[in-house]
């Protein structure tokens, strides 16, 4: 009886000896762990007339590269894995702006029920409707964004710019569109979504992409032959000015037509990376007002062409006058002067030295920077001369290149045209110099004689590293594995 208990007891250890070799999780399995997920969740807008299509190849490059953000992002912040999800629909695109922030929502509703903060990315009209929606809380939209992208899209109301001919431009509009306007083209001619953009930039964020020719005449992206609009610096389609507010994150991407990151990768792919370091807050370089001016130019009254070769964006260095009497009543009489300085670390440009006396009895007889081989020297050496009993008068200013300080760089100009003739435009436009810090522009324009005339604005911009905190922002779901 004893030795069979004693058989039956080493039987069953060794059957439980077995069971823990075989399947040692039996006896102590691994306890879960739990895993922090940020999501991105993105919502991908295409604009008036457009698809899904338009953005595919944005979306394929947002997943192509958020790999390599998330390692730098997972390896600062142990224990927390990015996920990507994104949104691409299509709307009807000719709708006004109310139908289209509805349709948009019922979408993400319908079709990301689950989704918080999440990132609308808009293209041209779609990016407008995105801060219409958010602003205006359609739906219940607005505690469900974290911030709104847009690209090249018309914030500004079109309206106010001048079309070819001046024809009136809600029926240049529908022509455009060829009579499948269903409220659109009043959308984007007459309601301006700066304040709309204010508000979103306020209590979520706003980043502007734009883009656009290098001059108002400019044929870059005219596809038909006809641009669309003449005053203006464009894309082909929306003017470069109407394309942001001042309350957004800007970002200049260069010379591209209005959807050049549907068709090349290129673009596609720095649109992408720019959004995802946005997001992820990574430094971005964001463009900041410089400087701004307004030139005029009249052609006269001989038949021809009238043209004009301007420098701007200057500084004023110093500016002052010269007057020298001669008492004498038989002899002229000659005057040196030495005038002028400079803004501090600040290279001379150029000067503009007027006569203001009778060029006859008066003259200046040399004119000369005091040390030509010095760009830092702004003093000119001035030589004038009178006749007997006669005034010799001159005004001076000196311009300075006014350069960027060290380590900030220009970004980008803008060019329109606010008023003139027909037959009266600028021709071309261009940085002076290829000194990253040097903010001059050389500007040529031309008008047809007899009596045309143009008046145009300018303004200038520099790059600004600019950090947010949008993903910082974004709460983590637990899961655990």
């Amino acid at each position: 009886m004893y030795r069979r208990i004693t058989k039956r007891i080493s039987l069953l250890i060794a059957v439980s000896l077995c069971i823990l070799v075989v399947f040692p999780g039996v006896a102590q399995s691994a306890p879960p762990v739990s895993i922090r997920v940020k999501e991105l969740n993105i919502v991908l807008l295409h604009g008036m007339g457009g698809n899904s299509c338009a953005l595919q190849l944005l979306s394929d490059f947002l997943n192509k590269n958020l790999p390599v953000f998330a390692d730098l992002y997972e390896e600062a912040n142990p224990g927390v894995t990015l996920e990507l999800n994104t949104m691409l629909r299509c709307y009807p695109g000719y709708v006004d702006i109310e139908t289209w922030s509805n349709n948009i929502v019922e979408s993400i509703d319908e079709h990301f029920p689950d989704k918080e903060n999440l990132i609308l990315v808009g293209h041209s009209m779609g990016g407008k409707t995105a801060l219409y929606a958010v602003a205006e809380d359609i739906g219940g939209i607005a505690d469900r964004v974290a911030a709104v992208v847009t690209i090249n899209s018309p914030i500004k109301k079109l309206a106010e710019y001048y079309t070819p001919g001046g024809s009136p431009v809600l029926e240049y509009c529908q022509t455009v569109v060829l009579g499948a306007d269903e409220g659109v083209c009043s959308s984007v001619l007459y309601i301006d979504s700066s304040g709309a953009g204010e508000w979103v930039s306020k209590e979520k964020h706003w980043l502007a992409f734009i883009s656009a020719e290098r001059a108002p005449l400019s044929p870059q992206f005219d596809r038909t032959g006809v641009d669309v609009w003449p005053r203006d610096m464009d894309d082909g389609v929306i003017p470069l000015s109407a394309q942001y507010a001042d309350s957004a994150d800007v970002v200049y991407y260069g010379e591209h037509g209005h959807s050049d990151f549907s068709e090349q990768d290129e673009v596609a792919s720095l649109l992408a990376d720019r959004i995802l370091r946005y997001i992820l807050g990574e430094s971005l370089e964001c463009a900041v007002f410089a400087r701004s001016g307004n030139f005029e130019h009249r052609a006269d009254w001989l038949l021809g062409t009238d043209q004009w070769d301007d420098v701007l964006g200057e500084a004023i260095a110093s500016i002052g006058s010269i007057q020298h009497t001669n008492e004498s009543w038989t002899e002229w009489q000659e005057w040196e002067d030495i005038v002028g300085e400079c803004i501090p670390d600040s290279k001379r440009s150029r000067t503009q030295v007027m006569q203001l006396s009778l060029p006859v009895l008066t003259r200046i007889t040399e004119l000369r920077w005091l040390n030509p081989d010095d760009l830092f020297d702004c003093r000119l050496y001035v030589k004038t001369r009178a006749a007997p009993r006669n005034t010799v008068r001159a005004s001076w200013a000196i311009y300075s290149r006014a350069l960027l300080p060290q380590g900030v760089e220009r970004s980008h100009y803008e060019i329109r045209m606010t008023g003139g003739t027909p037959l009266a435009t600028v021709i071309d436009a261009a940085w002076i110099s290829e000194d990253p810090r040097d903010i001059r522009l050389r500007l040529w324009s031309e008008a047809q004689s007899p009596f045309r005339w143009l008046t145009a604005e300018w303004r200038t911009y520099y790059r600004e590293s600019r950090n947010t905190q949008i993903l910082d922002e974004i709460p983590a779901r637990i899961t655990w594995r």
